[in-house]
């Protein structure tokens, strides 16, 4: 996992060294390990470099193939050993042993139909000196980022917003995107950004670029795909076939020539990852797994001691950071700034300091658990999902099947099915309570969105394609990678493995929700790697933030956002109440964000 950058310039002249590498540098904390550069005609590549596999010089970047093309590559292509053999039985000869060559020589091959082979994340860039095109790739759920401006002048992109500014007039807001977020509590649910003009290449699309008139257009590669054949498949052969999947999943991703560790929070998802990947690696190593993990100082959203027992259970290497008050508000600038985006709360600032606490264990590739939820149906509102359609005495059946094993009341999952399925009592709720926001920039936010996630409640698969492309993911995507590429650390998600999340989401709903228990099929294989009281507890939490006692300045957090020039241009600040912890932390970061990043409205 790397950094990533470049420039077209569009007069067709040469672009000056001094400006790729102003932008290369940006994100010198993404590849500590080295710098390289590639200019030719009026393009210019750059990249830093966080070394993983091949620590050798073989695999500097950009990187030449057979004099033609050129690559600058972020993010790991984890079956590029498979696809190695496939390419050495046609004749093709290697020089190293990185995926990145592995990526030059399918390329080479088969042009865009490489892409639908490649297993892993990724953000890279093609230069093709005979065709004279510039091919930029996303993988298929976005976890590597790409951002690019277009403008009269120039064709920019890199691997953060901060490579981009340099090349826009002035920063501006994006007004749509911060309604979306003040009000909707939306983020990363389009290709725009927080900046007017910046913008992202959205996971499995790729960006073709002619260098002859500086035209590009833009293609989707990648779809998730149902197989309707599984729609009968019985549970037992589904749980095994799950636990095969999941395996080779951990097994690809611990392919590494640095330190491999994993977040541990002491729910399902991280524990299961860390009890298997542990049992591999003890199996090759004879050592310890290494594991994070956050303390939290309020009790109400600790998880520690699940974390302990599951440390224990599978023999970790457990390190456990517990950020105070005083931790959180040091950093707090730093982390809004680090994010380049307001986001939308104090645990992201909680994720921050496990990555942290993994660069000072000495980890350089951490496992996390993302995508967990969304494909084996954790979240309470998948249950209200399953309720739609359904007559009165199957939505009861339903809700008296999951409210104990959710832990969550039956009132409480009535409530959830009503604010997801009914877009207009959700609208007014949102603009009566945000009626602080000045009417002529409300009209701004994306009220469709609403809409258009209540019709995706009709079918559970809708609902969690959408979650997995366009609500949940990306965002959660986004800030894991903020997180843990300013510690120069890569993380890799078992759980978005693309055969592995199209497997689970193919599955019948009731073998991932089953008896009232969420995720089954983790539960159930759990047993003999961990004890009951982790495969079958029922409180979910994560590394949540300990809001109550991090945001205790809730007054000094009013003053500055009274003083903050583009809070007071959207909204009437005067209105804000310090009971409303969440809008409060909003509105605040956007304040800081608007400081920093001196935008314009």
């Amino acid at each position: 996992m790397c950094g990533i950058s470049g420039i077209i310039n569009k007069s067709n002249k040469a672009v000056d060294y001094e400006r790729i590498k102003n932008i290369n540098d940006l994100v010198s904390h993404r590849g500590p390990n080295g710098e390289g550069f590639f200019l030719a005609e009026n393009i210019a590549f750059g990249h830093r470099r966080l070394s993983i596999i091949d620590l050798s010089d073989a695999g500097k970047q950009p990187m030449t193939y057979n004099e033609r093309y050129t690559i600058t590559f972020n993010g790991e292509i984890y079956n590029y050993i498979e696809i190695r053999e496939q390419l050495e039985l046609l004749g093709y000869i290697f020089t190293s042993h990185t995926d990145t060559e592995v990526i030059l020589a399918a390329w080479d091959k088969w042009k865009e139909d490489c892409f639908t082979m490649f297993n892993g994340m990724w953000s890279f860039a093609i230069y093709d000196k005979i065709e004279r095109t510039v091919i930029c790739c996303r993988d298929r759920f976005g976890v590597k980022p790409f951002y690019y401006v277009n403008n009269d002048e120039y064709f920019v992109f890199g691997s953060e917003i901060k490579q981009c500014l340099p090349f826009l007039k002035a920063n501006e807001v994006n007004l749509p995107i911060l309604i979306d977020y003040l009000a909707l509590n939306i983020t990363d649910h389009s290709t725009e950004t927080f900046f007017k003009n910046v913008l992202t290449l959205k996971g499995g699309h790729y960006l073709k670029y002619s260098l002859v008139n500086n035209e590009y257009l833009i293609k989707q590669f990648y779809c998730i795909s149902i197989n309707n054949d599984l729609s009968n498949i019985k549970y037992n052969e589904a749980s095994a076939q799950f636990k095969k999947e999941f395996e080779r999943s951990i097994n690809w991703r611990l392919r590494s020539d640095v330190t491999v560790g994993t977040c541990l929070s002491g729910g399902l998802d991280s524990s299961f990852i860390a009890a298997v990947a542990a049992k591999k690696h003890y199996s090759v190593t004879n050592t310890s797994f290494k594991a994070i993990t956050a303390e939290a100082i309020d009790d109400e959203v600790n998880e520690v001691n699940y974390a302990k027992i599951v440390s224990t259970t599978a023999n970790l290497d457990l390190h456990v950071t517990k950020p105070s008050s005083d931790d959180f508000w040091s950093e707090i600038d730093n982390i809004i700034r680090l994010h380049e985006e307001p986001f939308g709360g104090p645990s992201i600032a909680m994720q921050y300091f496990v990555m942290k606490e993994a660069k000072y264990a000495g980890i350089t590739v951490l496992l996390d658990g993302q995508g967990g939820d969304e494909t084996l149906l954790g979240y309470p509102r998948y249950v209200a999902a399953m309720m739609k359609g359904k007559g009165l005495l199957g939505k009861i059946k339903i809700l008296r099947s999951a409210s104990s094993n959710y832990n969550t009341s039956i009132k409480d999952l009535f409530r959830i099915y009503f604010y997801f399925t009914s877009s207009l009592v959700r609208k007014r709720r949102i603009k009566l309570k945000y009626k602080n926001i000045k009417a002529e920039y409300l009209k701004c936010a994306n009220w469709s969105f609403i809409d258009q996630l209540a019709a995706k409640f009709a079918n559970i698969n809708d609902l969690q394609k959408f979650e997995i492309t366009v609500s949940q993911i990306p965002q959660l995507l986004k800030w894991e990678d903020k997180n843990s590429m300013y510690y120069s650390i890569e993380t890799r998600l078992p759980f978005l493995d693309w055969q592995l999340l199209e497997f689970n989401l193919s599955l019948p709903p009731q073998h991932k929700i089953k008896e009232g228990w969420s995720k089954y099929l983790i539960r159930e294989n759990m047993q003999g790697l961990l004890p009951e009281e982790i495969a079958w507890r029922r409180k979910k939490l994560g590394f949540n933030a300990p809001i109550r006692s991090w945001l205790q300045k809730k007054e000094e957090m009013l003053t500055y956002i009274k003083k903050s020039e583009i809070a007071n241009a959207i909204m009437d600040v005067n209105q804000l109440k310090i009971q409303d912890t969440n809008y409060l932390w909003r509105t605040y970061n956007l304040a800081k964000w608007g400081e920093f990043f001196n935008v314009k409205i």
